[in-house]
């Protein structure tokens, strides 16, 4: 029979344990400092048409997945959802399938702006996005 005391150290052992094994999981999977994160702003010219602002919100959720928005300021729609994202330093990827937009680029060395390719029903422009925040 096992004493109260061997019962105990067991309990506290498996405590430990667990412990260990879930707070680093939640700790790698939230990366708030990712040079990613944050509020990018650039300007479509599409030549014979206006100019046309982009503002792109990146965000990572406590899972650690990356997401965020797309707001056009001179059309006054905001919140349009970024449905897949992906970021390997320096190269990132966004789409969105409800504006049928795609974005391809690549972060400078001071992650301060995004050079790449937007894609918007067909055409494909260069966009340089800036950080904002």
């Amino acid at each position: 029979m096992k004493t109260p005391r061997a019962t105990s150290a067991l309990c506290v052992g498996i405590m430990l344990i667990f412990g260990f094994w879930i707070a680093p999981a939640k700790t790698m999977a939230v990366d708030t400092t990712s040079p990613i994160v944050g509020a990018w702003e650039g300007t479509l010219d599409p030549g014979a048409q206006p100019k046309k602002r982009i503002v792109v919100h990146i965000s990572v959720g406590q899972d650690g997945i990356l997401g965020g928005t797309i707001d056009y300021p001179d059309e006054d729609t905001s919140g349009i959802l970024i449905t897949a994202i992906t970021y390997k330093q320096p190269v990132l990827h966004l789409e969105s399938s409800s504006a049928l937009v795609s974005f391809d680029g690549s972060m400078n060395k001071d992650n301060s702006e995004i050079t790449g390719s937007w894609t918007q029903g067909g055409g494909k422009l260069n966009l340089v996005l800036k950080r904002t925040s």
